[in-house]
């Protein structure tokens, strides 16, 4: 069963951090980080500025405790470049985020090759990634709150879809 996560403009270097840990737990083949989403340094191409850069670094090892050294990830500004690859190279993208068309994370029969695509902590995903995944997969709600954080979201998520796979007939 392959697995990947791709984040997509997550603010938080700790979530970052967090994704790099849960992945490795899991798993998980690799982590793509789009947009405005934080990275570890040593990027040969890397434009940001080093105290920017050196900052990044630091608060995602505080939560991945040394995952973002072991487990494989890129970083892409283009987030529909990254989802059209994995398209086309047969992965079925799942959008986690709640909508009106999304389906119950439990209830859908998960594949061989999954994409889970998160969005950022307050906005979510934007309409037109939503529109280009094959599924959007939402976590049941049972209290009072509306939504989960987004690295809880993800690893709840990435353990439900390593667990639950079926083989394709």
């Amino acid at each position: 069963m392959n697995c990947v996560l791709v984040a997509v403009n997550v603010r938080s270097s700790h979530n970052v951090g967090s994704f790099f840990r849960t992945c490795d737990g899991l798993g998980v083949d690799g982590l793509y980080l789009t947009g405005i989403t934080p990275y570890p340094t040593g990027l040969p191409d890397d434009v940001r500025l080093p105290h920017v850069a050196e900052k990044a670094e630091k608060d995602i090892h505080k939560t991945a405790l040394g995952a973002e050294k072991t487990l494989t990830w890129t970083y892409h500004p283009n987030t529909m470049h990254v989802l059209e690859g994995l398209k086309e190279a047969g992965w079925e993208l799942c959008a986690l985020e709640q909508a009106i068309n999304s389906t119950d994370l439990t209830m859908h029969t998960i594949r061989d090759k999954v994409a889970l695509i998160v969005g950022n902590e307050v906005d979510g995903l934007p309409e037109d990634i939503l529109d280009y995944c094959n599924k959007i997969l939402e976590i049941p709600m049972q209290g009072n709150k509306e939504s989960f954080n987004v690295s809880v979201a993800a690893g709840m998520a990435l353990f439900w879809i390593k667990n639950n796979w079926t083989i394709p007939s």
